[in-house]
């Protein structure tokens, strides 16, 4: 249980603070890529990534289909929902935490106290 759930938190932060959720769109590249393959049958994924990624934006047209892909535009998405399902056997455990009282260490306050320094540090004195 403990595993699945640093994995289901690693996941929740994984594809919420990075650039994680971009592989999210790896399906539309894959489809892409064969929209290509079909125009032209001897293009390869290597040129294909290469027309898409090494020459920068280029205006062409399914310029609307190349902003989908992964990596090609900027999405703030900071928001990302993850459903747990429980199994049958889920139990919710309640902690129950002890109080403890606490020790007083007089020894650190002690320490800096000293009656020669009092003597040292008074106001002046009008003679």
């Amino acid at each position: 249980m403990r595993k699945l759930l640093a994995i289901a938190f690693l996941s929740l932060y994984m594809f919420s603070s990075t650039e994680c959720f971009e592989l999210f769109k790896l399906p539309v590249l894959i489809d892409h890529f064969y929209n290509h393959k079909e125009e032209d049958k001897s293009i390869n994924l290597w040129t294909f990534l290469c027309m898409h990624y090494a020459h920068g934006d280029v205006n062409d047209s399914d310029r609307d289909e190349d902003m989908k892909l992964p990596f090609k535009s900027i999405d703030n998405s900071s928001f990302s929902t993850i459903t747990l399902i429980p199994n049958d056997n889920f139990e919710l455990v309640n902690f129950k935490f002890k109080k403890e009282d606490k020790v007083k260490n007089n020894f650190y306050r002690n320490c800096f106290i000293s009656s020669s320094h009092s003597s040292i540090w008074q106001p002046p004195k009008i003679a």
